[in-house]
């Protein structure tokens, strides 16, 4: 597959396997997406792989999906990163500048943020992303692009995202055995933020909310700059989880209900009104009030949405973002979740959906691809700046520390 005429983004998640397919549209520098696919996940819990066999089954079905919608052969891919184990720490980088006449260069930069990672990391982690937020340059803070200042002491403030390093092999190793090369590996809710968040929200603040099956994956964004970013081990498959210990009913028919009748807002629904399982299970026999299985759905949301404020108090952003909450994931199209979220996240909220891409697949349009299309405008991205990867992320692959740090520092920069 030619990687100058597509692109392919693969979101691995907690409940489905989603492929996208894009195509570079050169007259319009916009991606068209061609192809997509999702499969139901086996082998995977809360984004990290569980059984590996099952994974490249899952992945592999997937593939074989969206190569028969498009005729395109797949052989590499975008990947996105997610699960529990994901952490983020911010650290500090402090060198001298090289030139005589203390001109900054690409290399004092590079220098600079790689003096940021020494860091102790424990044996078993690897960092996936170093994102810059703000450079100083003799004393001078808040400076978004150094290159060509002049100045002695070069200093810069990062956020390193880091991952457990065997489930970052499992992954691996799951996609390898599927059959298709890894180009980068892209913390999930960046990708999704990629998609869905414009320049301006980013600029003002505000946090992206991709809530999932297994897990929900937070960012935050002010001034144009990555400010946090956390994965929180809690999502929609809970809501599932519940609903089906709230009716004694079976996993399957829990989604069911959950998908067909669940509402965030128990208010909404009538008391009256209940839900004939046996529509949803030959084998079910009851009639179950709808308002209870809101009530179910409230009381996980809420904490859910807890854990996320708790968040945005580590930062002391809590009910201080001023373009306020987005909410990508499959998790995000439950009915009246935004009035929820509004009331008690204490912020303005929007339902986000992929933007920025041309296509006439309908399916595109829904939250629960945020991820998967933000994967192929990362690496549309690197496409079109020719360079080692989107991010500052550090090829793991290829043991090249510096070289995906190099040229595309303006990437997380305004």
């Amino acid at each position: 597959m030619p990687q100058q005429q597509y692109l392919v983004g693969l979101d691995i998640g907690s409940s489905y396997v989603r492929v996208v397919v894009g195509k570079i549209d050169e007259e319009s520098k916009v991606p068209s997406i061609i192809g997509v696919s999702e499969t139901p996940s086996s082998g995977i819990r809360k984004g990290v792989i569980i059984d590996i066999d099952e994974a490249v089954s899952t992945i592999s079905q997937a593939l074989e999906k969206v190569e028969r919608m498009t005729g395109i052969a797949v052989t590499d891919a975008t990947v996105a990163i997610g699960g529990a184990h994901i952490s983020s720490v911010e650290s500090h980088g402090v060198i001298a500048v090289s030139r005589a006449d203390g001109e900054i260069m690409e290399n004092d930069i590079i220098r600079v943020i790689d003096a940021s990672q020494a860091i102790s990391i424990p044996a078993n982690r690897e960092i996936i992303h170093v994102i810059p937020k703000n450079f100083v340059v003799d004393g001078q803070t808040g400076i978004k692009d150094p290159l060509g200042m002049t100045g002695i002491r070069l200093e810069v403030d990062t956020v390193i995202v880091q991952a457990a390093a065997p489930f970052i092999k499992n992954l691996t190793k799951a996609i390898q055995q599927a059959g298709i090369k890894i180009n980068d590996m892209v913390l999930a809710p960046l990708a999704a933020a990629q998609a869905v968040l414009t320049k301006r929200q980013k600029e003002l603040g505000v946090a992206l909310v991709d809530l999932g099956g297994g897990t929900t994956g937070l960012v935050v964004f002010e001034e144009g700059q990555l400010l946090h970013t956390s994965v929180i081990p809690v999502g929609s498959a809970h809501i599932t989880n519940d609903i089906a210990i709230g009716l004694r009913t079976s996993i399957e028919t829990a989604e069911k209900v959950k998908q067909g009748y669940a509402h965030a807002i128990p208010r909404e629904v009538n008391r009256s009104e209940e839900i004939d399982l046996s529509e949803l299970d030959s084998s079910e026999e009851e009639h179950v009030s709808r308002h209870h299985v809101a009530e179910i759905s409230e009381a996980r949301l809420e904490e859910i949405f807890d854990l996320v404020n708790k968040e945005l108090k580590t930062i002391n952003r809590d009910g201080q973002l001023p373009a306020g909450v987005v909410f990508t994931g499959a998790g995000a199209n439950l009915p009246g979740i935004l009035e929820l979220a509004k009331k008690q996240l204490r912020l303005p909220v929007q339902l986000g959906v992929p933007a920025n891409v041309n296509t006439i697949i309908d399916r595109v349009e829904d939250p629960a691809y945020a991820t998967a299309v933000g994967l192929v405008l990362w690496a549309f991205e690197y496409h079109h700046t020719n360079s080692k990867a989107p991010t500052f992320g550090l090829d793991i692959f290829q043991n090249a520390k510096l070289d995906p740090l190099k040229k595309l520092f303006k990437k997380f920069l305004p």
